[in-house]
């Protein structure tokens, strides 16, 4: 099943093919995502695809570079990341899907990003 994925502004549109649904909506304490605070769900590469706007999200990476965040340009919202725990996966907004709210998914799951698997020797 496909999602339409959209920012606050609508420059930026994503068509997205989930993994699993929702099961997998995580939330992540890592130094950006818990200042970030979206709801993520997983989807394989070929599962986004950027309908418009892909001249207006901008990247975001530090640390190991592994991971990468996109963002709208214009109103700043976190559309997807392409996941550092899994670099076959893109990480997906939840609360950027549309006809979707997050607070129906009831409690999510936490994931210990500050002692990321990738940090240790």
């Amino acid at each position: 099943m496909s999602h339409k994925l959209t920012c606050h502004c609508g420059a930026v549109e994503l068509k997205v093919d989930l993994t699993d649904g929702f099961n997998t909506a995580r939330r992540c304490d890592c130094s950006f995502c818990r200042r970030r605070g979206a709801i993520a769900v997983s989807a394989p590469l070929d599962g986004v695809q950027i309908v418009k706007g892909a001249d207006k999200l901008t990247l975001y990476q530090w640390g190991t570079n592994t991971a990468k965040h996109y963002f709208c340009s214009v109103c700043g919202i976190y559309t997807h990341h392409k996941r550092r725990s899994d670099p076959t996966q893109y990480g997906v907004n939840v609360a950027a899907l549309e006809g979707v709210n997050p607070r129906d998914l009831g409690e999510v799951l936490w994931t210990d990003g500050v002692n990321h698997p990738s940090d240790r020797t």
